[in-house]
């Protein structure tokens, strides 16, 4: 039994490290890193780290919740007035909703099937790019940009680009695989770190 439980495909995503960030001098919001880790034939890359805020997860459950009409959703947490981000226990009670949220999306085949999830959980980009890639209106596929977005952080190894020019030759894609994809994010450093002490507290 023990050997087989080493065949089976897992994924684990871990929602941690809630920062408040700075939109302009009235507007703050938190956003929390998005950790998998995975062996699933469904993802492209096996380990990946992204910074996603809770509008964000807004627009990934609408956008499921379309394609996969028969489907229930999970409800993310609610979105309450009394939301306080200077408050640890509302943001880690949120956080926690977003773990569930996603851990039960991961579970289910027809979900995993969907583009938008892998360049939400994978990638950097906008909730309009992401629309945007998905139907095909961007220079770069949905795998493209997920490797991109990997090589940007530096945190896995660069694959031989000589190797992938000469089999894409002909595909208009490979061209500009990486320069629609300008990071102009600041949260694209998002670097899988843990969180400091200081900010526990």
């Amino acid at each position: 039994l023990i050997f087989i439980m080493h065949l089976q495909e897992f994924v684990t995503v871990l929602v941690r490290d809630p920062r408040i960030q700075k939109e302009d001098s009235w507007h703050s919001y938190v956003d929390y890193e998005i950790f998998i880790h995975t062996n699933s034939i469904c993802f492209t890359r096996k380990t990946s780290c992204v910074r996603r805020r809770y509008r964000e997860f807004v627009w990934l459950r609408q956008r499921l919740q379309s394609n996969a009409v028969l489907i229930q959703l999970p409800d993310l947490p609610s979105k309450t007035p009394f939301f306080n981000m200077n408050n640890p226990n509302h943001v880690d009670h949120r956080r926690q909703g977003l773990q569930e949220f996603l851990e039960k999306i991961l579970q289910d085949a027809l979900l995993l099937s969907d583009s938008r999830l892998h360049l939400f959980l994978q990638t950097q980009l906008s909730p309009e790019d992401m629309e945007a890639c998905v139907s095909g209106q961007t220079k770069y596929s949905v795998a493209d940009a997920i490797h991109s977005f990997a090589s940007l952080n530096r945190r896995f190894p660069i694959e031989d680009e000589e190797g992938k020019k000469e089999k894409n030759d002909a595909d208009s894609d490979s061209e500009s695989s990486s320069s629609g994809l300008g990071p102009s994010d600041d949260s694209i450093s998002c670097g899988c770190k843990a969180s400091p002490a200081s900010e526990e507290s």
